[in-house]
């Protein structure tokens, strides 16, 4: 076996297979020299090469997202370790295990001059959950403190990152291990709340029980609970496609349900205890709702976290929501009609929708319509942020699909490369849907050898940041063309020849429908559909798609 001579990467990649952290992101440079030889020579571990760092740590993330276990990548010194952290922050709001290894200068370099360092120490901090700041020299300390990163990156479900200072020389090899680090065991899990009484009771008299359900791995709740819910007269449960979490008594489709509601209808929907469970909720109509007609108690139910998305969290019940909902399903709750009144609504409006649908012009609108009904079950789905992951939530997609999107930070720098490393990690099928802009800002993870046959991309090419058009404030003039909508004529051909993947595009209804049967019908190479849709037009069906939901 190939060792590096430094015990200071010896004992990393010791406590690394140790400690089971297996995939190894690494990003090519010299000071990282030691570990990459190392990481590349042990085939305990499956090593990427990914060039661009800010593609590479999402490419990571991705991979982590899939496994529920920490991947690590790896890079050199210098500026390297800030393209990190974007992917870093939406793994810190997503609750996401990612190990950031950055190889240093020694500390007497930083600061005189020399090339290539920069004050590497803490960088991340605002958006990690532990840092290691190695020393130079192997010791016990630092055995200790890099067990305690991958630890915390398990326990508390986030990014973690390790600092560490190479000095020259850096390539030179050994045949065994010179250093042999002091491996500790894990943890037992930490206690978790009991469901008290007065919850119990609390949770029983309301008679108006919203449960909202933000960003959540596919199976996060047993099938007893979905039931639970669903059956339960006086609980109306809410979700978004990221959820992952249907039910036919579910409301699944929030905006269409709400868009149209005036102030008698906000008053009667106002809930008297609001459970939320999940990440991050995408609709603005349901956040702006609940803060202007705030339920008289606010719970979340996470074991790590809560945020006080709507102004007036009352408590955080730090357990699992299974283990919520289990001991509150011992008791029945008092009769209501809440869950009845608004799934019949959504119902009505839901044969509105599919009237209007029928007879509207093709649009990015349209677009969406014909995706949910082609994206096959029992695959992957990825949606990238602004109008993709909105539109994506007016429509019924596949319950078995399952659907991830980077709503940490709702970026739209990275949602390619984390589709390209979830894929990965599948035997499924995978599918990215994403916007122009979107594609192009990313466009660097398709640089690399690792994409699967079986990986879908559909653009949907709008010329610009559609977004923007949808959202207040629009107004048709040089500024918003050029500063905000991103104005252009790029097409993804060329990427697609450059990178080796098939290239399919669509401009009408007939077409995409032919093209979408096309690409699912095959898997011997990844493929590009890109649907090119009119710019101008998409607000403006928008808009009357909303004001036809109207009772």
């Amino acid at each position: 076996m190939i060792i590096p001579e430094i015990p200071l990467a010896q004992s990393i990649l010791q406590l690394f297979k140790a400690k089971n952290i297996q995939h190894i992101i690494i990003s090519p440079g010299s000071r990282n020299a030691p570990l990459t030889i190392g990481f590349a020579s042990d085939p305990f571990f499956k090593c990427y090469s990914i060039a661009d760092e800010r593609s590479a740590a999402f490419f990571a993330m991705g991979i982590a997202q899939q496994l529920q276990q920490p991947t690590a990548v790896i890079c050199t010194s210098g500026s390297a370790v800030l393209n990190f952290y974007p992917a870093v922050a939406e793994a810190f709001y997503s609750q996401i295990p990612l190990i950031v290894v950055s190889a240093d200068r020694p500390a007497n370099k930083i600061d005189i001059g020399d090339g290539q360092t920069i004050r590497q120490v803490n960088v991340l901090t605002n958006h990690t959950v532990f840092n290691a700041n190695l020393s130079e020299k192997a010791n016990q300390d630092n055995d200790q403190l890099i067990q305690k990163a991958i630890q915390s990156a398990i326990d508390l479900k986030g990014p973690v990152h390790i600092n560490v200072p190479f000095e020259e020389p850096l390539y030179q090899t050994q045949s065994n291990y010179s250093y042999l680090p002091e491996i500790i065991p894990e943890q037992q899990e930490k206690s978790r709340e009991i469901i008290s009484e007065e919850m119990v009771l609390k949770w029983q008299k309301a008679t108006k029980k919203l449960v909202l359900v933000g960003v959540q791995d596919p199976d996060e709740l047993s099938k007893e609970t979905i039931d639970f819910l669903a059956n339960d007269p006086s609980v109306l449960v809410m979700t978004e496609i990221t959820s992952n979490l249907h039910h036919p008594n579910f409301i699944e489709h929030i905006d269409t349900l709400i868009t149209s509601f005036e102030e008698q209808d906000f008053k009667d929907f106002q809930p008297d205890l609001l459970i939320t469970i999940g990440g991050m909720v995408v609709s603005k109509r349901i956040k702006a709702l609940l803060r202007n007609y705030p339920a008289a108690q606010h719970w979340h139910i996470d074991a790590l976290r809560a945020y006080n998305t709507f102004g007036y969290l009352t408590h955080h019940i730090k357990a699992t929501p299974e283990v919520f909902f289990t001991a509150v399903s011992k008791e029945s709750s008092e009769n209501a009609g809440y869950q009845s009144k608004y799934t019949t609504i959504l119902r009505q409006k839901t044969k509105k929708q599919t009237a209007y649908l029928q007879q509207t012009s093709f649009s990015d609108l349209k677009v969406f319509e014909l995706l949910s009904q082609s994206v096959p079950a029992k695959s992957q789905l990825h949606i990238s942020n602004s109008a993709g992951i909105r539109y994506a939530m007016l429509f019924p997609f596949h319950p078995d699909i399952s659907v991830f999107c980077n709503r940490g930070t709702s970026g739209i720098d990275g949602c390619t490369s984390t589709a390209v490393g979830a894929a990965t990690t599948s035997l499924e099928t995978t599918t990215l849907i994403t916007g122009d802009v979107s594609f192009f800002y990313d466009s660097n993870a398709l640089w690399n050898n690792y994409i699967p046959n079986n990986f879908k991309i559909i653009i949907i090419n709008n010329g610009g940041g559609g977004i923007f058009r949808i959202l207040p404030g629009h107004q048709e003039n040089a500024v918003f063309n050029t500063y905000f909508e991103t104005e252009h004529q790029l097409t993804a051909q060329y990427l697609a020849t450059m990178y080796g993947l098939d290239y399919v595009s669509a401009n009408k209804e007939e077409e995409t429908i032919e093209a979408l049967k096309k690409i699912y019908s095959e898997n011997n190479r990844p493929v590009i559909l890109e649907i090119f849709t009119p710019t101008k037009e998409n607000q403006n069906i928008q808009k009357e798609y909303f004001k036809n939901l109207e009772l």
